[in-house]
């Protein structure tokens, strides 16, 4: 229960401050550095995997189809549609994200903090 606490209060806190991110991601996508919008884009890829699909807060959605290739349609529809933009881009995804989602797991970084 008091984690179920800690993290509403947390989300009431950071949705605001989200949705203020991704009007200012849009503003620098097209007026500021790109190193700024990349890191911004990068931050919404993890919080969409987390959220949406599931996944580890610190992999993209690439990553995270390319191990899932095989048992999930999305993942094929989300291969199939980078392809078309850039070849194997999850593969190559996965390939540099795979040690990190590895290290988190076995140090147990993923595991419950509030108790």
């Amino acid at each position: 229960m008091k984690e179920r606490l800690a993290g509403f209060a947390l989300m009431c806190a950071i949705v605001p401050m989200a949705f203020l991110g991704y009007l200012l991601l849009v503003f620098v996508g097209f007026c500021g550095k790109a190193e700024r919008g990349r890191s911004g884009v990068r931050a919404l890829d993890h919080f969409v995997n987390a959220t949406l699909f599931n996944g580890y807060a610190w992999e993209s959605v690439s990553s995270h189809a390319w191990r899932e290739r095989e048992n999930k349609s999305w993942a094929r529809a989300v291969i199939k549609l980078t392809d078309c933009f850039q070849k194997d881009h999850c593969m190559r995804a996965n390939k540099r994200e795979q040690a990190v989602v590895d290290l988190i797991l076995k140090k147990g970084l993923d595991r419950q903090t509030i108790r």
